[in-house]
Order: C-alpha cells, then sequence, then structure tokens
C-alpha cells in the first residue's frame, strides 16, 4: 500500500490572508455540512457488511467532492477580486 504524503497544514499568511482563509473556510463549511449529511446517509443507509468494497468508493467520491468544492471556490473567489499570482 503506498503512503501518502503528509499535507502541510501551517502556513504564513498575511493579516489579509488569514482573514481571507477565515472567510473561505466558512464557504468550505457549508459545503461540507451538505456532504457530511449525505455521508452520513450512505452510511446509515449501508449494512454492516456492506461498508467496505463499493461503499468505500461511494465515500471517496463525496469527499472528493468537498475538495474540488475548495479548489472551485478558490479560483472563483480569485476572480473576483482580482488576485494576482498563482491560482
Amino acid at each position: 500500500m503506498k503512503k501518502l504524503k503528509a499535507v502541510k497544514a501551517e502556513v504564513a499568511l498575511t493579516p489579509e490572508q488569514e482573514t481571507e482563509a477565515q472567510r473561505w473556510a466558512e464557504i468550505f463549511a457549508a459545503k461540507a455540512k451538505e456532504e457530511a449529511l449525505a455521508l452520513a446517509r450512505l452510511l446509515v443507509a449501508k449494512e454492516p457488511e456492506d461498508l467496505l468494497g463499493q461503499t468505500e468508493f461511494e465515500v471517496r467520491e463525496l469527499v472528493h467532492r468537498l475538495g474540488a468544492h475548495a479548489l472551485e471556490t478558490a479560483l472563483n473567489e480569485r476572480k473576483k477580486r482580482g488576485t494576482s499570482g498563482r491560482a
């Protein structure tokens, strides 16, 4: 099994960047709540013997949707504000 590279959680930000990060986190949190409910519904509906296999792929898809939403939000917010630099 391939070990995943750890994601750097702490990043030094300017006060302006921290404000922006907090705002984006609020946007992400709303989507995360929706996806968490979808995930809970999926898992509650499954029998214990059905939690592995296909369900693992369904769970992964829900989690990936949240990541995709974060990336989409970042791109859209940068376009709105005309932020320069790497997107």
